[in-house]
């Protein structure tokens, strides 16, 4: 059984590693034979010594720990509030139909629009970015988490009724298991939606260090190997953010019998 899990996973790796290796391929070829100008796509060589210029000369671990830290931030307040602000809705129902149709309709307009009014509000600096992110988390884990608590089965709610559970126990014996898959769903997504908020933030609100300020860098001294290096970083985090966040649903949910 091992045996075969582990021959199954590496024939799913080899599968995922095709495509980046020939887009790889097809990368550096066309930058070697000049089928497209190395001014705009520079050769993976120019890139590698663009990456390395950078960890050594200009602090890039640096870069990326600015910006991992206002992900973190801001995907935790995001996460926290969210929660809370779902189960109060799906729980109250004076707040239910006071405050839903409201966000409902907020939540139709872009994330981006926000910006100028983030921008007046707390203006250009970390505060303003953080708040950003966390708004980004914050819709998604607000829709699961709401979605979760409205669609616990009535069997259950009457059975904490029948043992007499007053509003904790019911919130946290009741409410919450029963929501945590469409809880973990809705964190899954929020600190995927954190990650490229993080990136939106630090590119229109291009104040201070962090991997989006080496993008416009590069664009503005027209480096294309330094954008991306940057482009490549983003990438990389956002895949590792994303497999974290499988990491963190699955042990959400590890109460649950696996499927086969």
């Amino acid at each position: 059984m091992t045996e075969s899990i582990a021959s199954t996973r590496l024939v799913r790796f080899r599968r995922g590693i095709t495509l980046p290796i020939l887009l790889l391929i097809a990368w550096e070829t066309s930058s070697r034979t000049g089928l497209v100008d190395p001014r705009f796509l520079p050769s993976l060589q120019d890139v590698v010594l663009t990456a390395k210029r950078e960890l050594v000369d200009n602090d890039l671990i640096g870069e990326l720990g600015f910006s991992l830290m206002r992900n973190i931030a801001g995907f935790l307040i995001g996460c926290v509030a969210g929660v809370a602000f779902a189960a109060t809705l799906a729980l109250s129902r004076t707040a239910d139909v006071l405050i839903t149709p409201s966000f409902n309709g907020l939540k139709q307009i872009s994330l981006l629009a926000w910006i100028p009014l983030i921008s007046v509000w707390f203006g250009f600096g970390e505060q303003a970015k953080i708040v950003f992110v966390a708004l980004a988390a914050f819709i998604p884990i607000v829709l699961n988490t709401y979605e979760g608590m409205r669609n616990v089965p009535a069997e259950l709610i009457e059975v904490g009724h029948a043992l007499r559970f007053n509003a904790r126990q019911r919130i946290l014996r009741i409410f919450l298991p029963s929501a945590m898959p469409s809880i973990a769903t809705g964190v899954h997504l929020g600190l995927i939606y954190s990650w490229l908020a993080t990136v939106g933030a630090e590119y229109f609100l291009a104040v201070g260090p962090g991997i989006g300020g080496l993008v416009i860098a590069g664009r503005e001294r027209f480096d294309m190997a330094l954008v991306m290096v940057g482009v490549l970083i983003l990438g990389l985090v956002g895949f590792l953010l994303n497999r974290l966040a499988y990491a963190l649903e699955s042990h959400l949910l590890r109460w649950r019998p696996q499927q086969r």
